[in-house]
């Protein structure tokens, strides 16, 4: 559990120094930025991300220890490939559902729990029409 945490945590251990090629030929793919924040984001949600980032390291072993609990289905005390797509699929999920539900306001301008044509036009590129 803890080689998990020090991968995931702000300031880990074990940063490489040059990028690498994770993905197979036709995969999509995805930049590397400075403290692998992608994968940061991917596997707790970019909400949790953020909130982790205000931990200190010993209160972000504690999250992480409650997390990978959360994450082992089986509860065997180990966490498999399976398990780990799963809980990235689930936080991926939840970040949709939230990002569309913050989004759909925006858009349906009346209120009618509808988004017509119109008001998609209006709120896509309404300042250019």
């Amino acid at each position: 559990r803890l080689a998990l945490a020090l991968l995931v945590l702000p300031g880990g251990l074990g940063k490489p120094t040059a990028r690498q090629e994770r993905a197979r030929p036709g995969a999509a793919q995805h930049e590397d930025r400075p403290g692998f924040q992608y994968d940061h984001e991917a596997f707790l949600g970019k909400e949790e991300a953020r909130s982790f980032d205000q931990l200190s390291p010993e209160e972000s072993r504690e999250q992480m220890g409650k997390i990978v609990d959360r994450i082992d289905d089986n509860k065997d005390g180990y966490l498999t490939t399976e398990e780990l797509k799963n809980w990235i699929k689930r936080v991926q999920k939840r970040y949709i559902y939230e990002n569309v539900a913050k989004v759909w306001k925006d858009y349906d301008l009346n209120k009618d729990n509808k988004i017509a044509w119109e008001e998609y036009k209006q709120a896509t590129y309404g300042y250019y029409l």
